[in-house]
């Protein structure tokens, strides 16, 4: 269920690969504890006869089911959950058998926002929401562990992308001149005088 690196592009590095929040594990731990406990205490206290076993054999099948219904499918779909930050894009992956992925350019984020109730805040978890231009506009991130340094990280790779984009007055002439003229122009200074070829 690890992220498959043949997504990234020639130039594109992750800066940071997030799984939800661990405090989505807990109510599956809980199920857990309760699956591993309840068919052990009752083997123990349970009175002998030939009922016990069929009693023990039930619990047992119930156990299982709630382990792989809620305890063990929850853990699947959190780790198969992706929060991808990179220098490019916003990539956000979703299930297990099945797959969702949304990939979002930096270029086309055009807001951010963080919302943390009070047990977010004790966690220093939170919901990040992602808008963007297009048909989907808003992306909803759940449980992003850190969520505050997350925001922060995402606002500085807006911008840096921003910067590697944008040409200034001089570098877009330049550029416009090698393109339809095809060799790089000359710099003339202002008050250069120019000799008229000779007839």
């Amino acid at each position: 269920m690890a992220f498959p690196e043949e997504v990234l592009t020639e130039d594109e590095h992750v800066v940071l690969h997030l799984h939800p929040h661990w405090r989505a594990l807990a109510r599956p731990v809980a199920v857990l504890v309760l699956v591993v406990a309840v068919p052990s205490a009752a083997a123990i206290l349970l009175p002998d006869g030939a009922g016990r076993w069929i009693i023990w054999a039930v619990l047992m099948g119930l156990a299982m089911v709630a382990m792989l219904k809620w305890s063990l499918w929850p853990f699947m779909v959190w780790r198969s959950t992706h929060y991808l930050f990179t220098n490019e894009r916003v990539l956000l992956q979703r299930g297990v058998l099945s797959r969702d992925r949304r990939d979002i350019p930096l270029g086309r984020i055009n807001d951010h926002s963080m919302n943390q109730g009070v047990v977010d805040r004790l966690f220093g978890s939170g919901t990040l929401t992602v808008e963007s231009a297009g048909e989907r506009g808003q992306s909803v991130l759940p449980d992003v562990p850190d969520v505050g340094h997350v925001q922060t990280k995402l606002y500085e790779l807006i911008e840096a992308d921003h910067d590697r984009r944008t040409l200034d007055d001089g570098e877009l002439r330049e550029a416009l001149a090698e393109t339809f003229e095809g060799r790089p122009r000359t710099r003339r200074s202002p008050g250069a005088e120019t000799t008229p070829p000779a007839r």
